[in-house]
């Protein structure tokens, strides 16, 4: 449990104890939730803790039966790394406890074979992977030139740029699951969590996953600092895959915004609550002009057909998946403004960080910053 308030009459500290308090018992649900999923109950919920500890996110405790967080998840890594280190403590509970597994190291083979077994990250560094590898790095530099031409003035120049870049990815992919050649696969959670998923949300999220080589799904987080659930959209993939997709969500998400304070601007009549019709008009004419891209590159004969292996991974993450159908809103003048500006919507270098509260390392240097 987390520890008592030194001062109870300061308000801030009541409110620190109370949030705390609230994100130990969605510790405790997502918990109960993986034993199910994971490990098919075969658990028993042990003591939570959160402790100030230098140098470990988590540890699992046979002795004292308590499975501990660091602070430093809730307030640095956000709840996406802290579900991934629970993971790896409950595997290392799974070892031990069911298992009986207690003469191998922390992280010997049984408890490899374990995370293995259930797509859990062995390490639980809690950090993103680096891309570290030279051709990776070389691919994406080569994309980040593209698309720093593609900020011509010139709308067919950066049209070609951009269409460029696209090819390049897809060429990149094709090859790297002909030769066998594709990395380990990651996570990572795009934009601020929140209570709702807007429709533009959802279309760039599938704009992403069929574009943009990542399996997507929205999952659902605690918000520590405002003591309630949410949903954010997961992306996995390979590193250069998930660099390129969260600068695309962020260039998207950016650009839209401003857009639609241009649109705004240009009528007075023109109000706050059209901002979503126009956005979701946006991420529909943007898709469009993706799918006519891919048309023009399978006349070429680069074919995507899927990464099986990135599917077995995703899978191995999310068991259980239930998918859901939303009514979608076409009849009104901001959405088809928005959906013509989508179509003319050209990816480029110059976002250093998202509106939405990504700040992607992809595509350094000099440019527009809108």
């Amino acid at each position: 449990m987390p520890r008592a308030s030194r001062n109870a009459e300061n308000p801030r500290e009541r409110l620190t104890f109370e949030l705390e308090r609230l994100a130990l018992r969605a510790v405790r649900r997502v918990y109960q939730d993986l034993n199910q999923s994971l490990f098919r109950g075969a658990l028993r919920t042990p003591a939570f803790e959160l402790a100030d500890v230098a140098g470990r996110l988590g540890r699992w405790s046979g002795a004292s039966r308590s499975l501990e967080l660091s602070r430093t998840l809730l307030n640095e890594h956000g709840w996406g790394v802290l579900v991934e280190v629970l993971k790896h403590e409950m595997a290392h509970q799974y070892a031990d406890e069911v298992l009986g597994v207690r003469d191998e190291g922390p992280h010997g083979p049984t408890f490899r074979r374990v995370c293995g077994e259930r797509g859990i990250d062995a390490r639980a560094a809690g950090a993103l992977r680096e891309v570290s590898d030279a051709a990776k790095e070389h691919v994406l530099e080569r994309v980040a030139k593209l698309l720093a031409l593609a900020e011509s003035q010139n709308e067919h120049e950066a049209q070609a740029a951009m269409s460029a870049a696209q090819r390049l990815m897809l060429k990149h992919n094709i090859e790297s699951l002909t030769r066998d050649a594709r990395s380990s696969y990651d996570f990572r959670h795009l934009g601020t969590p929140s209570g709702r998923i807007g429709e533009s949300q959802r279309l760039l999220a599938a704009i992403l996953g069929d574009h943009f080589f990542v399996e997507v799904i929205w999952v659902p987080v605690w918000r520590p600092l405002d003591g309630k659930r949410g949903s954010v959209l997961e992306v996995c993939g390979s590193p250069e895959n998930l660099e390129l997709a969260a600068y695309v969500h962020a260039f998207v998400n950016h650009t839209g915004e401003r857009l639609f304070r241009e649109y705004r601007a240009a009528d007075s009549q023109r109000n706050a609550r059209e901002r979503e019709r126009f956005l979701a008009g946006l991420m529909a004419g943007f898709r469009e002009k993706l799918e006519a891209e891919r048309k023009r590159s399978r006349s070429e004969g680069l074919v995507w057909r899927g990464d099986g292996a990135l599917h077995d991974f995703f899978r191995a993450r999310h068991p259980h998946i239930r998918m859901t159908r939303h009514a979608t809103h076409t009849g009104t003048e901001a959405y088809a403004r928005g959906r013509e500006a989508g179509k003319r919507l050209v990816v480029h270098r110059g976002v250093k960080g998202g509106a939405s509260g990504d700040s992607p390392r992809l595509l350094p240097g000099k440019g527009s910053s809108f």
